[in-house]
């Protein structure tokens, strides 16, 4: 039951950025985000992932390596549209 719990969290809060990257994409516009968000995420992310290799944690490693693809999408993208000038 509870590794059910953990593969929903971890499921939810993986996935819980890529609403903002299809917006980013599709607005080719960052004017409204955080950078210090995606740099602290991606941070923690980092280290969760470090935890859960130390672990041996399946769900925790899987977790956190799609975060961190994520967030890295999203800071290059963020890198690609904060370059632009506004139309």
């Amino acid at each position: 039951m509870w590794w059910l719990i953990g593969i929903v969290a971890a499921s939810l809060t993986t996935l819980g950025f890529v609403p903002q990257v299809v917006k980013m994409w599709r607005s080719k516009s960052v004017l409204d985000l955080s950078l210090l968000t995606f740099c602290q995420m991606l941070v923690g992310s980092s280290l969760w992932l470090l935890y859960g290799l130390h672990l041996k944690d399946p769900v925790i490693v899987g977790a956190n390596v799609v975060t961190g693809g994520v967030l890295v999408l999203a800071l290059a993208l963020y890198h690609r549209f904060s370059r632009r000038k506004p139309e």
